[in-house]
């Protein structure tokens, strides 16, 4: 049995198609067909139901379990030793949502880069639902994901902001002459919100539920910088992070403090469990640590 069979099977059964999975390892299809009999012959079982549609059978399901661990396993080996032979190089895959952007890191990447200049830092902007995923199946090193449990037995984890959201809405919008607003008065505002793949889409709609109303969502968005234009717009009200609404410089909005609500972004910093981390990470986030300590 090889890696590599282990590999093309994994990725087939993640695709269900052999053409997918090909096209994504940058292999032929016929490779990956013969790897998969090949796998399937040695282990006298058929993975898959090659019907109209592919499917796992129950020993392709089985198989499956185990070869993730057999590849993690093989992943952090071959990292540890890549650490022996080439210290201090390597590159950082970090998951970012977009309503923060490199604000954060903007300080810890400049310090890092100074420290260990070799090193590649990948920032991929996505929602904290797909960065989870990322960090769970290794496509992201580290992630920075919104209102998440901190105590997850998948991850390893650091408290980053717990920032309460504001309430920002068009200068001329007859809430703009008061100083604070309760959240239950917004029932019948158009809201800008965050796409749903956006924890703090859950939260919101979680804390307006509570005050007794579902909130008319007009528009949703992963980028701060189109909710706030939309807002000038008078197309409708938003929430964003205290930190984010009072650096708007625009006339054209107001921010407003939020009364009687537990609604906040709440940011952490997250890297898999039980995975071997690459120097380079495990110096990422030892960095971040003594930054967020001071």
């Amino acid at each position: 049995m090889e890696i590599r069979h282990l590999e093309y099977f994994s990725e087939v059964a993640k695709q269900l198609s052999f053409t997918k999975a090909a096209s994504t390892l940058h292999v032929s299809q016929p490779s990956i067909s013969k790897a998969v009999k090949h796998l399937e012959d040695e282990l006298g079982v058929p993975l898959f139901y090659r019907s109209k549609q592919l499917e796992l059978t129950d020993a392709g399901r089985a198989v499956l379990v185990n070869a993730k661990h057999v590849l993690s396993a093989f992943r952090n080996l071959t990292s540890e030793l890549s650490d022996l032979t080439e210290l201090k190089k390597g590159e950082i895959k970090i998951g970012i949502p977009p309503i923060i952007g490199a604000a954060f890191f903007s300080k810890l990447i400049s310090q890092f880069k100074e420290l260990y200049p070799v090193v590649e830092i990948i920032l991929t902007e996505v929602g904290s639902k797909r960065i989870k995923l990322g960090v769970e199946d290794g496509s992201l090193d580290i992630g920075l994901i919104c209102n998440n449990p901190v105590h997850n037995e998948n991850f390893e984890s650091v408290r980053v902001i717990n920032d309460p959201l504001m309430l920002i809405v068009p200068s001329s919008h007859p809430l703009a002459a008061l100083k604070e607003v309760n959240l239950g008065d917004l029932e019948y505002e158009s809201f800008i919100l965050y796409r749903e793949d956006f924890t703090l889409y859950d939260r919101i709609i979680e804390e307006c539920e509570q005050k007794g109303f579902y909130p008319n969502i007009v528009c949703q968005s992963s980028q701060k910088d189109f909710m706030i234009e939309m807002v000038e717009a008078k197309l409708g009200v938003a929430l964003l992070p205290s930190k984010i609404a009072y650096a708007i410089q625009n006339q054209a909005i107001k921010p407003l403090e939020l009364v009687h609500s537990n609604v906040s972004l709440e940011l952490g910093m997250i890297w898999k469990r039980n995975k071997y981390l690459p120097f380079a990470v495990k110096e990422f986030i030892k960095l971040s640590k003594s930054i967020i300590e001071n």
